[in-house]
């Protein structure tokens, strides 16, 4: 597995907002330490863009397949690209 760094483009599906989805997904990221941001979409989904070795995105993605306690995700649709370095810390949009 390579350390160079890429980008995960996630949309999570499901019953993810309103359950503090975006807070646990920003104390994820920064435990695993990655870059990036999260944010609700309006038609209710969840959009995460992350950067950093694949490995911890791979966790990150792990992360996403479940979300927090009370979420209860049935899909993420991920694209994986090249990393362009532009952030600094993982926030909530």
């Amino acid at each position: 597995m390579s350390d160079e760094a890429q980008r995960l483009h996630a949309i999570v599906s499901g019953r993810v907002q309103g359950v503090n989805f975006r807070y646990y997904t920003m104390l994820t990221a920064n435990e695993i330490g990655v870059t990036g941001w999260v944010r609700n979409r309006i038609e209710g989904t969840v959009e995460v863009t992350a950067e950093g070795p694949r490995a911890k995105l791979e966790r990150l993605l792990r992360f996403l397949h479940r979300g927090p306690a009370n979420a209860r995700v049935e899909d993420v649709d991920i694209e994986w690209g090249a990393a362009t370095g532009e952030f600094e810390g993982f926030h909530i949009r």
